[in-house]
């Protein structure tokens, strides 16, 4: 666990956030700031600052994270005519926490282009 990260904070509990879904590897939750009708994260527990970052000895981990987003988008709902799973690499990609992440994001048409902060 990062000390000053938030998410690492609300992986541990410390942070309240509305959960949607958590496995061993994995959690989801709302974002607090969406950029649609339905946006939602997912978080890995472990520690990895951004996609960048992942080497050979986190597959398992990327491949839990993958398979958890149409887990996460069942469970939720409203993601049934599509939705987008971004991910943002360091800060001048749109990264604002450093703590690798996906978006989930969905419940409205997306144009072209359309990258979340």
């Amino acid at each position: 666990m990062a000390e000053d990260c938030i998410f690492c904070r609300i992986v541990a509990g410390e942070i309240p956030a509305s959960l949607v879904y958590e496995d061993d590897s994995v959690i989801a939750f709302r974002d607090i700031h969406p950029q649609a009708p339905i946006h939602l994260l997912v978080v890995p527990r472990q520690h990895i600052a951004m996609l960048s970052d992942l080497t050979e000895a986190h597959a398992d981990l990327a491949a839990s994270m993958l398979t958890a987003v149409p887990r996460v988008a069942r469970q939720v709902g409203g993601l049934e005519q599509g939705f987008r799973v971004i991910v943002n690499n360091g800060a001048a990609a749109g990264q604002t926490v450093a703590h690798l992440h996906l978006h989930i994001l969905g419940g409205r048409q997306f144009s072209e282009g359309m990258i979340p902060r």
